[in-house]
């Protein structure tokens, strides 16, 4: 007899809604990673397109980056290690990998300031005097803003997981925010690649 037939309603109507999570997250990332793809695209086409164009190593901080760039992944694996835990049960080890994971990004998001900071006031960077600026500060941006959001979305589901939301059995919201995070950390890779190392 087909299992999903003697499934009780409450549980086939759990599943669905984990499934429609999880596709509506996938549907949204393909989406955002086209925004991104776009992105570096036209900016490789402007540096091709322009022969003035600055070498990045030049202007941008490469270790300070590569070092943001490290601690970003980290907090990849504290996602992971988050997801591992619920799956086993663990409430502490789910509060205590998101709240690295949350640590992690709020590091990244605060060297991004400083490095923002450092551009404007010693390089004389800002958002209308070139194309490389303009480029530069609408790419890394526009991540900053998506790791901005996925702080907070972390952090909403520490709460809930303060409140004992997540089981073993029932953590689909904790696997969807874990596919949004890795998203915005791989884009970041290919933005630290292409943008400050290419």
């Amino acid at each position: 007899m087909d299992h999903a037939a003697t499934m009780h309603p409450i549980e086939s109507s759990e599943l669905m809604g984990t499934q429609r999570g999880k596709l509506g997250m996938w549907l949204f990332l393909v989406s955002d990673a086209l925004t991104f793809g776009a992105l570096l695209a036209a900016y490789g086409a402007m540096r091709v397109g322009n022969p003035d164009w600055p070498v990045p190593s030049h202007i941008l901080g490469i270790p300070l980056t590569a070092l943001n760039t490290f601690i970003l992944i980290c907090s990849s694996v504290t996602m992971v290690k988050a997801l591992s835990a619920v799956r086993r049960g663990d409430q502490a080890g789910l509060q205590k990998f998101l709240l690295g994971t949350i640590l992690g990004g709020t590091t990244f998001l605060g060297i991004q300031a400083y490095e923002w900071t450092h551009l404007i006031k010693n390089e004389g960077l800002a958002l209308r005097k070139d194309l490389f600026s303009a480029t530069f500060f609408t790419i890394t941006g526009f991540h900053g803003f998506h790791v901005t959001c996925g702080v907070i979305y972390l952090l909403v589901i520490l709460m809930q997981a303060r409140k004992g939301i997540y089981t073993a059995e029932n953590h689909h919201r904790v696997e969807i925010a874990g596919l949004y995070w890795h998203f915005v950390d791989l884009v970041w890779i290919l933005v630290f690649t292409f943008v400050y190392l290419v």
